[in-house]
């Protein structure tokens, strides 16, 4: 069998989360020391997956629609249109992941809310 690339298992990582398998995102692909840069809640694993599982209670029809990742070594970034729920405008989303062997083993997120009105013609996406 072939192994997943690194770009692949974070896509799968987010998108598993997305849909509310959390517990099965983080028991595929974090490591046991896994650490996050997420300003609003403490960096271990236990508590991002808390608030990822939280989130998707509250948000059952959220959507992660993948524009493309990149992969470079250990590091992968995934950019994304988040949206909590269809009538959502959404969140363009880049999550950075550095890898160990072939789990997650730490993880940034930057987010920027899709304005009604924008001056760029070309967009978000």
């Amino acid at each position: 069998m072939k192994q997943q690339s690194r770009k692949d298992a974070a896509i799968e990582f987010l998108k598993l989360a997305a849909s509310g398998k959390v517990q099965e995102a983080y028991e595929r692909h974090i490591t046991q020391n896994f650490r996050h840069h997420n300003p609003h809640f403490h960096g271990d694993a236990r508590s991002l997956q808390t608030a990822m599982a939280d989130n998707a209670a509250r948000n059952p029809n959220k959507e992660l629609d993948v524009q493309f990742a990149l992969e470079d070594g250990d590091r992968v970034a995934v950019f994304s249109r988040v949206k909590q729920n269809p009538e959502d405008r959404g969140n363009a989303v880049v999550h950075i992941f550095r890898f160990e062997a072939n789990r997650i083993a730490e993880l940034w997120d930057v987010g920027q809310a899709i304005p009604e009105n924008s001056e760029n013609e070309n967009g978000m996406f």
